[in-house]
């Protein structure tokens, strides 16, 4: 597989994220996938997994409290995204490919019995694993995401209309000749990045060469149940559904795409009950609206 690195220099001087950067490699070909790790060693670990087409700086206003709290924080980038590796081709990016390259990457920097925080595709690779994995984590908090098998229930109108504003996307990230990640996060998000944070999510592009990954990731999404991803996450919800260990939703008020899954999510899961599930005020980046709110809700939680 064909990939580029993006160079270092492109990170350099970002808003409110002066972290040391930390590579793990992940496959036997050299892809390597960078994280943020801080806080005490021995603390309990909370996994901050971004979603497309951002990175671990989507969390810039999670870590320190969190930290400040006691918590070692470690927040990856997805390969094809922030400072990991960037596959140059769409096809080198499947839902499978992920899952193994995060299960790599847990695996290489030794962490377990932790605490998850995911948000879109956070939420589709993370609640693989959790469903996968459950034993590795203590607790799941998920917000504005899910794990689809590619079913078609019958939905309301705001699943609807969120479905087909998903599609619209899904078309557009693949086929759209514009394609600037920072708009894209601006847009999504209820208040307006200032220069420096739009510099800040475009850094780990320099060129079209290097965004196979947030092209790629609309697609593949389960759509239908002949998507290759049906069958594991069938296979993950069932282990989603023996899960007792506490789960919680912290959803916004305004994400058109996700509205509606934080409550299939209370509904299927059993460590869902009687836990303080709640909404935040943002966009489909909820982190970039509310990041200090729901990092004190998740200490509040998990003390």
């Amino acid at each position: 597989m064909e990939f580029l690195e993006t160079p270092a220099h492109r990170f350099r001087d970002l808003v409110d994220f002066a972290y040391d950067p930390h590579f793990v490699t992940v496959d036997a070909g050299g892809l390597r996938m960078h994280y943020v790790d801080e806080g005490p060693r021995d603390g309990e670990v909370v996994l901050l997994l971004h979603g497309e087409p951002t990175w671990s700086y989507l969390y810039r206003s999670m870590i320190a409290p969190l930290v400040a709290a006691g918590y070692r924080v470690v927040a990856p980038d997805l390969v094809g995204f922030g400072r990991s590796s960037k596959p140059l081709h769409v096809q080198d990016h499947s839902y499978a490919r992920h899952v193994k390259w995060m299960h790599a990457f847990l695996d290489a920097v030794h962490i377990g019995d932790l605490t998850l925080f995911g948000q879109d595709w956070g939420s589709l690779i993370g609640l693989r694993l959790v469903g996968e994995e459950p034993e590795r984590f203590a607790r799941v908090v998920i917000g504005n995401g899910y794990l689809p098998v590619g079913e078609r229930p019958k939905m309301d109108l705001a699943q609807i209309s969120g479905a087909a504003a998903f599609l619209g996307w899904r078309a557009f990230a693949l086929h759209s000749p514009w394609f600037v990640c920072s708009k894209i996060v601006d847009f999504g998000s209820a208040r307006s990045l200032t220069a420096g944070e739009k510099a800040a999510y475009d850094a780990p592009f320099p060129s079209k060469e290097y965004m196979a990954g947030p092209r790629a990731m609309p697609a593949l999404v389960p759509t239908s149940p002949s998507d290759p991803a049906h069958l594991d996450n069938t296979r993950a919800w069932a282990g989603l559904a023996r899960f007792e260990r506490p789960f919680l939703t912290l959803f916004s008020t305004g994400d058109p795409i996700m509205r509606g899954l934080d409550r299939r999510l209370q509904r299927r899961i059993p460590g869902a009950r009687d836990q303080p599930h709640d909404r935040v005020r943002g966009g489909h980046f909820l982190q970039e609206d509310s990041g200090p709110l729901l990092a004190a809700r998740m200490i509040a939680w998990m003390r």
